[in-house]
């Protein structure tokens, strides 16, 4: 049987069908109700099974009558909001594996149909030099040997290595293929199509994956930065996807975004443990790896932000 098949003769059976003339809120609220109290006798039938093992015999059959309530509660209720259960479930799979599934057979390239010098270099190596003086630390970030950007402090009362935080637009390069702000240090924005260039490798883009990072930041400070922890909460990473939903990166998955917070956390960690250090992106491979403490002088010079 097909879930449009079941949904149809389910609401056969409805005793408080929605009707024009009928109460909305007790015919919604019914089915509510059931999910909730079907749930409940699941568990009730599982605390039996813990408490008597092989005694509840009938475990089994339970279990498959409390799913079966369960499944007519949620034909009732996707009904009464004019859902078709087959789309729900079909949505549901396709969030899943864009949660769960972050491989692809080809990195994604945002860039490969234009010219060589506005693609982003498939492999280079960056390094980051902590300074420091009586007052504030910075860093100083070169790419392949050249000097790139403005040198970054934390931006806080107590250093908290933020300053750092290039690690995270060099994941999202890595890993997705995409950040506006990594092509600004490379030099490498798509210029030949102008509204292109200004939408996706503009000053917005680049807010754009600064609050990101920010965002980031914070809720890894609120959990041990990331170190050991493997999944994500998803609604931070429905928020990203949300933020970046009119943007070429939108193509990338929850899953992959996943991939380049905690690839760029572990990073992160190692460079703030040694006070900077080299790093070697790899987009073909989709992988940031720390490659040890940084050989570059460190120049005395004021941060400019």
């Amino acid at each position: 049987m097909n879930f449009s098949r079941y949904q149809k003769e389910a609401l056969r059976t409805d005793r408080v069908p929605l009707r024009d003339n009928a109460d909305e809120v007790l015919s919604l609220v019914v089915p509510m109700l059931g999910l909730a109290g079907e749930t409940g006798q699941l568990l009730s039938e599982y605390k039996k099974h813990l408490r008597d093992g092989e005694a509840h015999r009938l475990f089994k059959e339970r279990v498959s009558e409390e799913l079966g309530d369960l499944l007519w509660y949620v034909a009732n209720v996707a009904s009464k909001f004019d859902l078709k259960l087959d789309e729900v479930a079909t949505a549901n799979l396709a969030k899943l594996k864009a949660r769960w599934v972050s491989e692809r057979a080809t990195p994604l390239c945002f860039d490969a149909t234009f010219p060589e010098g506005e693609r982003l270099p498939r492999r280079f190596e960056v390094e980051l030099v902590d300074m420091d003086d009586e007052h504030r630390r910075w860093v100083r970030v070169s790419i392949n040997n050249v000097p790139s950007g403005d040198v970054l402090t934390d931006n806080a009362y107590d250093p908290d290595g933020y300053r750092f935080h290039d690690v995270f637009h060099l994941a999202n390069a890595a890993v997705l293929g995409w950040s506006p702000i990594t092509r600004a240090l490379l030099r490498c924005k798509r210029k030949s199509r102008p509204l292109l260039d200004e939408v996706e490798d503009g000053g917005r883009a680049a807010v754009i994956e600064e609050g990101i990072a920010a965002l980031v930041f914070d809720y890894a400070r609120r959990h041990h930065m990331l170190d050991g922890v493997r999944t994500l909460d998803f609604q931070l990473l429905r928020t990203i996807k949300d933020m970046t939903s009119h943007l070429e990166v939108r193509e990338c998955t929850t899953g992959e975004w996943e991939q380049a917070i905690l690839q760029g956390f572990s990073v992160w960690r190692a460079v703030l443990a040694k006070r900077g250090g080299r790093i070697a992106v790899d987009l073909d491979r989709r992988c940031l790896e720390y490659l040890g403490p940084s050989n570059g002088e460190q120049l005395n010079h004021e941060p400019s932000r």
